[in-house]
């Protein structure tokens, strides 16, 4: 999907809201444990109720891949579902992939060749090696990893490189725009950040965002909104929703439950824009 795509899309759903897909096999309602597929068959039902809302998903690799190969295989029948049913949807595949060369060819390859999305979470840590060989892929994208949402992000983000004022986060934005343009590189940024969309929006004035954090981690969306879209209606954000979402009812209405919160959060998104 290409950038021109992407906001078409959210400027005719006038959402830009996307569904984190975080199968807990350990949460999802019990009745659908007694079938062969309860990870596709919660998926499959969260998509059919909340895609009239969102213009992305977002599936979660590690809550498939908990399962082995059978997760492997709900995964993709989860992405074929959205592929066939909703094709307007920019699938994300949230896997934070992260090494060099050879293996991070094959990352790609498995990613936009085998499983079909249209984008891939990638960790910068180890540079541009382990960036690139994700890049080149016709309306394909690279999301890289900027400024999370966890507490942990102060760690390693938010130092200063090279005695200067400049914090890593900062770094790995400015560096890596040297590498692809807003057409095929997002950044995650997380909602919990607040103003900090400011700082963000000075070393990436036109990329879209991937925003996680909302609703259950207590991310504003109202500020987000105010300091991190762009004008013109282009957006450049993608606020990811997951457990407020897929996890409104753990019941039979759960599905019923997920597009309503979805539906909700949508014309909050409506009016923002």
């Amino acid at each position: 999907m290409t950038r021109r795509e992407l906001i078409s899309n959210i400027q005719r759903k006038r959402s830009f809201l996307c569904v984190g897909l975080d199968p807990d096999i350990k949460k999802i309602p019990a009745h659908l444990l007694d079938g062969p597929n309860p990870l596709f068959e919660f998926c499959k039902a969260i998509v059919d109720a909340t895609s009239p809302y969102c213009v992305a998903y977002k599936p979660n690799l590690a809550f498939f891949e908990s399962l082995g190969a059978d997760g492997v295989r709900q995964l993709e029948m989860t992405v074929r579902h959205i592929r066939q049913n909703c094709p307007d949807q920019f699938i994300i595949a949230d896997a934070k992939r992260g090494d060099i060369g050879n293996t991070s060819a094959l990352y790609a390859r498995a990613a936009f060749e085998q499983m079909g999305v249209d984008a891939i979470t990638v960790a910068p840590y180890m540079g541009e090696d382990s960036v690139k060989p994700f890049l080149g892929y016709e309306g394909k994208w690279v999301i890289l990893l900027a400024l999370t949402s966890n507490p942990g992000s102060k760690n390693f983000q938010m130092l200063t490189v090279d005695g200067s004022d400049e914090r890593l986060f900062e770094r790995v934005i400015r560096t890596s725009s040297e590498w692809a343009g807003p057409e095929e590189m997002m950044y995650v940024v997380g909602a919990t950040q607040g103003r900090m969309f400011e700082d963000i929006r000075r070393v990436a004035p036109r990329s879209f965002l991937l925003v996680p954090g909302v609703g259950a981690q207590g991310g504003s969306l109202e500020e987000v909104c105010r300091y991190g879209m762009l004008p013109d209606g282009e957006c450049g954000l993608l606020v990811n929703s997951s457990r407020g979402i897929i996890y409104a009812s753990t019941g039979t209405d759960f599905a019923e439950a997920a597009g309503e919160a979805a539906r909700t959060l949508a014309a909050q998104m409506d009016a923002l824009l």
